[in-house]
């Protein structure tokens, strides 16, 4: 899955990377999470643009939004089928710049924040779908989530689930509802290419949506991999062996 993610490129290398005709300034994000505004690039009038939307999925239909699941990842392999969201993957695919993210990974009772990153080091496009919310006071949400697959090779030691990045040369495809149709567009919502991207272990500071700043991104020394496992457990003290009343004090008769 992805429920964090990181933008850290400049502004002009994202518009350049996705060539839409905003020019957009925003900062560096280390900790995107769900509910937060993201930058997604769509096909509007036939050209590109940048949106600002809520990552959080939110359906047409749907009558209060406070009484609908958080939905931030479309599976898929279910994606074209389910009702939530085979309006948005025929109409309103989307792509989500990033330049990394965040997944944890599970040892026994733990998880351990790893930061995933493309080894080429230039920016990604998560496959994204879209869909505006309107409100019954005329109010409107635009809303995108992230499409996920099932994770191979390396990475799926990690997690099970990955999202889905389609290639620089697959951009236009991707975004082309007009011309490319769900079925066609299913061909690119693959797990990435082994060797694509590289991990590292992260401090837990990651954990709290609080913490915004590049240190979050570095990797763990060995140290501080030592420093954060758990104390092992104490071992249980012997029993007192209870004696029977004979035996408790010696006699010398």
């Amino acid at each position: 899955m992805c429920g964090r993610f990181v933008i850290t490129s400049s502004p002009a290398a994202i518009r350049a990377a996705f060539d839409y005709g905003e020019q957009p300034n925003f900062p560096a994000q280390h900790n995107i999470a769900p509910t937060q505004p993201v930058g997604v690039v769509l096909v509007e009038q036939g050209a590109r643009h940048f949106r600002l939307m809520r990552w959080g999925f939110i359906p047409s239909w749907v009558k209060d939004p406070h009484t609908f699941t958080l939905v931030i990842n479309a599976r898929a392999e279910t994606v074209r089928e389910k009702p939530a969201f085979r309006n948005a993957i025929r109409r309103r695919r989307c792509l989500i710049p990033a330049d990394g993210y965040y997944e944890w990974h599970t040892v026994g009772n733990q998880k351990y924040p790893y930061f995933i990153y493309p080894r080429a080091g230039s920016p990604i496009g998560f496959a994204g779908i879209a869909e505006t919310w309107s409100g019954p006071n005329g109010e409107e949400v635009d809303t995108v989530a992230i499409v996920t697959a099932a994770a191979k090779g390396e990475l799926a030691m990690l997690h099970h689930r990955v999202p889905v990045t389609v290639q620089p040369e697959d951009f236009a495809r991707w975004l082309d509802c007009a011309s490319v149709n769900a079925n066609e567009a299913a061909t690119l919502m693959i797990a990435p290419a082994e060797g694509q991207f590289a991990w590292h272990r992260v401090s837990r500071d990651v954990n709290r949506v609080g913490n915004d700043d590049a240190r979050l991104t570095l990797p763990l020394s060995e140290q501080q991999i030592a420093d954060e496992a758990p104390a092992p457990k104490a071992k249980p003290a012997p029993r007192k062996q209870i004696l029977p009343d004979d035996d408790r004090q010696g006699s010398l008769f």
